[in-house]
């Protein structure tokens, strides 16, 4: 039984039949879409991956060179300090204090200096070649600290060559009792940094930078020479690479306004960062192609089943719409298009019952339309009638809350229930409606105004009723007002209380 009445009531509102296809056409759509962002999510996780394996190898190579390149650094430190080096001739001494590694592709000369910044020793060159670098940051860092260790400078073009933009790498020459004596510098070219990223292929709008913690820009693929040197230091997501040693998140590149995953890593003690971008189109460009496919196949068979869902459904809808009409027929009055008697009754009766279970007051308003049988005759039945539909327009204006009901009670008298509405409130719809109708400038040459006008009863109910109250009670004392008021010259809405609980105008 209970399940033949949860059928009957399913049938009897085909609307259900659409919420329970689209409900389960959403659920569908719902697993899909989780499946589908847990396949982003493992598409975004792969490439994290590959992005910090990739930046560790970049860290790990470019550690070893300065590595290797700080060796050769010290052991000329080393050889300068001893004095059986210094006394040997010019070119064997050469030949021992700078090895052939400092010929390398992409290392410059290796440079010693006195205090001031001249050079007093070269790789390139026997005897050193003229050269001051009393002004480099390089020299002055090492002047101003003896705690300074190894030193890589801000990007510059070497004096010697005047070509390639490259960074010195620089430590404290110190004498026997550790005053300043000088450095050590050597430079190492941006290009060995442009080829080493140049190598790799992460797809067309992947990047890789070389970043000093200060913010300098030291190396960017894809290359531009314009960004080289600019300073990074205000970014936000710069400052994010600040917090950690490594790290990766996702953010809007300030440079070029590209979405990217970025892995970021500090290389080793040094100033420097290498930093992995990935964009997030390459990284989604494979799910967002079978996205689209497994979204479309869904898409299609959601679609065909909410279009028989549909057509079943039209077909007890046709038959709700009938049964609407007819109620619809019934309970409104055709000629005002407020509602009918029937309708009426029943508003009373539940506004009634809700006011005395909650104890809100209630209000009713009798409303008759004055001298309307000369009205009629002056005028005719069809005048007649718009001065009908005139008054229930000015009703309906004026009774504007959800819970208002006005109807036809009968011929020319009308009927407005109004819940939570006090005496006071009533009166000032009444009042309302008695100008709305006055101002509608109806002619009636039968009325002592020369136009249409209402006469209006109101009574109203406390919410607390005696055993033998009834809203009949409340009606007839709403209709004697309405007689007190055509008694007093029509036209009028006359304030008055009479009961405790029933209150009247």
């Amino acid at each position: 039984m209970p399940l033949q009445r949860a059928t009957g009531a399913f049938l009897r509102r085909p609307s259900l039949l659409i919420i329970g296809a689209s409900v389960l056409s959403a659920v569908l759509a719902a697993l899909t879409a989780l499946s589908l962002w847990e396949m982003r999510t493992d598409a975004l996780a792969r490439a994290r991956d590959a992005a910090d394996n990739l930046s560790l190898i970049l860290q790990r190579d470019i550690a070893r060179n300065i590595e290797v390149y700080d060796l050769s650094l010290q052991a000329v430190i080393d050889g300068v300090r001893d004095p059986a080096m210094l006394a040997l001739p010019p070119a064997v001494r050469q030949l021992v204090l700078f090895d052939r590694s400092t010929n390398a592709q992409d290392l410059g000369s290796l440079l010693v200096t006195d205090k001031v910044g001249d050079v007093i020793l070269d790789s390139r060159s026997v005897p050193p070649r003229h050269i001051h670098l009393g002004d480099r940051d390089y020299f002055q860092v090492h002047q101003g600290s003896a705690n300074v260790g190894l030193y890589i400078s801000e990007p510059f073009t070497p004096r010697v060559s005047g070509l390639d933009t490259s960074l010195g790498l620089s430590r404290r020459l110190n004498g026997p009792h550790g005053e300043f004596n000088g450095i050590v510098v050597g430079t190492l070219r941006l290009n060995y940094f442009r080829r080493l990223f140049d190598g790799i292929n992460l797809g067309p709008h992947a990047t890789v930078t070389l970043v000093r913690t200060d913010g300098t820009l030291l190396m960017r693929r894809p290359y531009s020479e314009k960004l080289i040197g600019r300073s990074l230091a205000d970014a936000p997501a710069f400052q994010k690479r600040l917090l950690a040693p490594e790290g990766s998140y996702v953010d809007v590149a300030g440079i070029d306004g590209i979405e990217r995953l970025f892995s970021f890593r500090h290389i080793g003690d040094h100033p420097l960062m290498v930093t992995v971008g990935l964009a997030t189109e390459d990284i989604y460009a494979e799910w967002r192609q079978r996205a689209w496919v497994i979204s479309g196949i869904v898409l299609m068979l959601d679609a065909v089943f909410m279009v028989l869902s549909f057509l079943f459904a039209q077909q007890l809808r046709k038959r709700l719409d009938m049964e609407q009409q007819l109620h619809l027929l019934a309970n409104t009055d055709s000629l005002t298009g407020l509602g009918t008697r029937r309708a009426l009754d029943s508003a009373l009766d539940v506004e009634w019952r809700r006011a005395n279970r909650h104890h809100t007051p209630m209000s009713v308003l009798m409303i008759d339309v004055d001298n309307f049988k000369p009205y009629n005759d002056k005028y005719g039945h069809a005048a007649g009638d718009t001065a009908l539909r005139t008054v229930a327009r000015c009703i309906n204006d004026s009774i504007k809350r959800p819970g208002d009901f006005a109807g036809r009670y009968g011929g020319e008298e009308f009927c407005a229930v109004l819940p939570n509405t006090d005496l006071n409130g009533a009166m000032r719809v009444a009042e309302s409606i008695r100008t709305a109708v006055l101002g509608a400038d109806e002619p009636n040459v039968g009325s002592a105004y020369g136009k249409l006008t209402v006469s209006i009863g109101v009574a109203s109910h406390s919410g607390i009723a005696a055993a033998d109250d009834t809203v009949q009670d409340l009606i007839h004392l709403a209709d004697g007002r309405l007689y007190e008021a055509k008694a007093a010259g029509r036209n009028v809405v006359m304030p008055r209380q009479e009961r405790p609980k029933l209150a009247v105008v």
